[in-house]
């Protein structure tokens, strides 16, 4: 995601405008209730964009502006659908046939983007995609739009990269967006219960968080049932690690402290985490991939150790972890190195920007998932079982993954807090690592469960 930058609230958000415009400041008013320390909860989730700047303009959105300097540069600045799907072998898959169709992703989000619509449009032909199957539920009403409020701005910048980005990797799959009326904890969980209880879609993507210790433990224990029913039902959950490496916000927004974000830590979700990645900027073609980590934006890809829960069974064995690890898996979250979309933030006009974070990752990753329940005639469901036990064959791993093996998600921040280092296998930096989607998604199709497995796993 980007989660947004730990000091939503005192700290200004800005989007950054190149090709020559003037910068764009956005004042963040304070998220959640009132907290005091790391261990007080806050109430509220931080989406993707955030007040470090996590997004860029770099151009006007038109289909006549299909390629874009930053796609130029040697390493690539910015990427496109094409790329990305060339990247992570997604283009092979859609060879086979294989676009989504017949499943469906939800996609949980707060506020809204009353713009929306329009930008999916322009994004889909900016980049020949065919016109997506979008339908915006809102089950306990929308909080009316603000184009003055930067929360509610990043949100809705958050709703467009998630949309536009799930369809770039299955255009054909039906995509609900259910928005809750606010960003805080209990109004994202009553939002997430309709997805789960109406039975939705086949995926659920989550590109939010906060620490663990900053959600209210009553809500922590609902959200945790409310996961275990949607594993059963063979629903697939998604989350973004966060962005600022093995660091959250402290609960009351005003510096940092070590600590693994939630949804992404439940056992039941797959948590994905943040690389750079080296790739032709024209072509996709991959080249390599470290773990995600820009000092220059106080910005690294989430990952660490929970505090509420268990080793999984899926964890345990050889990686000797004390405790819920996370990331699972990893995708691009680079700012310098970003993707492209297509967004109208507040009250300005309508045009490219390069997202960055691990935001990008989640919605990705739920696109593959709709094209692997698509390929399979089923849900997939839980995934996590089968993405471990493909680690443990060293060949099915190296057929399947890029296991990222350089960089590190020290918070690069103040405070400056030590993380976890890449190495071969599972890290905390980046998990088991990106997809090989044209190795992958076969190997989920046939090791996958169809329903939950991991449920069990309680609190410590």
């Amino acid at each position: 995601m980007p989660h947004t930058s730990a000091r939503t609230g005192r700290k200004a958000a800005t989007l950054i405008a190149m090709a020559g415009s003037a910068a764009l400041a956005l004042t963040a008013a304070a998220p959640g209730t009132a907290a005091t320390a790391a261990g007080t909860a806050t109430g509220s989730m931080t989406p993707a964009i955030g007040a470090q700047p996590h997004f860029k303009r770099v151009g006007t959105a038109s289909p006549n502006a299909t390629t874009f300097g930053c796609q130029t540069t040697t390493p690539a600045g910015c990427y496109g659908p094409a790329q990305m799907r060339a990247a992570y072998g997604v283009d092979k898959l859609a060879k086979k046939g294989l676009d989504g169709r017949g499943r469906t992703i939800v996609i949980i989000d707060a506020y809204s983007s009353p713009s929306l619509v329009n930008d999916l449009n322009t994004f889909n032909a900016q980049f020949d995609l065919p016109a997506a199957n979008l339908t915006q539920i809102a089950p306990d009403g929308l909080t009316p739009f603000d184009p003055n409020d930067a929360n509610q701005v990043n949100w809705s910048g958050e709703i467009t990269l998630d949309v536009e980005w799930a369809h770039a990797i299955a255009p054909a799959a039906r995509i609900k967006l259910v928005m809750a009326r606010s960003n805080q904890d209990a109004d994202i969980l009553s939002a997430t219960r309709y997805a789960v209880d109406h039975n939705l879609g086949d995926v659920i993507s989550q590109s939010f968080g906060e620490g663990e210790k900053c959600m209210d433990p009553a809500l922590m224990a609902q959200q945790h049932r409310l996961f275990a029913r949607a594993t059963a039902r063979g629903i697939t959950l998604l989350a973004s690690s966060g962005d600022q490496g093995s660091a959250q916000p402290t609960c009351d927004g005003t510096s940092y402290y070590k600590a693994a974000s939630t949804p992404a830590s439940d056992p039941n979700v797959t948590g994905v985490g943040g690389t750079m990645l080296d790739a032709d900027g024209l072509t996709g073609a991959y080249h390599s991939e470290t773990v995600w980590n820009e000092p220059g934006y106080e910005a690294a890809g989430g990952g660490g150790f929970s505090v509420l829960y268990r080793t999984p069974s899926y964890q345990r064995g050889n990686l000797h972890l004390r405790s819920r690890g996370v990331p699972d898996v990893a995708y691009n979250a680079a700012i310098n190195g970003g993707v492209l979309a297509v967004w109208t933030p507040g009250n300005n006009p309508q045009a490219t920007y390069l997202f960055g974070g691990t935001s990008a990752g989640s919605p990705q990753w739920a696109g593959l998932i709709a094209l692997a329940d698509q390929a399979g005639r089923r849900r997939v469901g839980a995934i996590n079982p089968t993405l471990y036990a493909i680690s443990h064959s060293r060949k099915n791993y190296a057929n399947d993954f890029h296991d990222v093996t350089t960089g590190d998600n020290h918070f690069p921040g103040d405070p400056v807090i030590a993380g976890f280092s890449a190495h071969r296998g599972w890290d905390a930096a980046s998990g088991l690592g990106t997809p090989k989607a044209d190795k992958l998604i076969p190997a989920l199709v046939q090791r996958g469960h169809g329903h939950g497995h991991g449920h069990g796993h309680g609190h410590r």
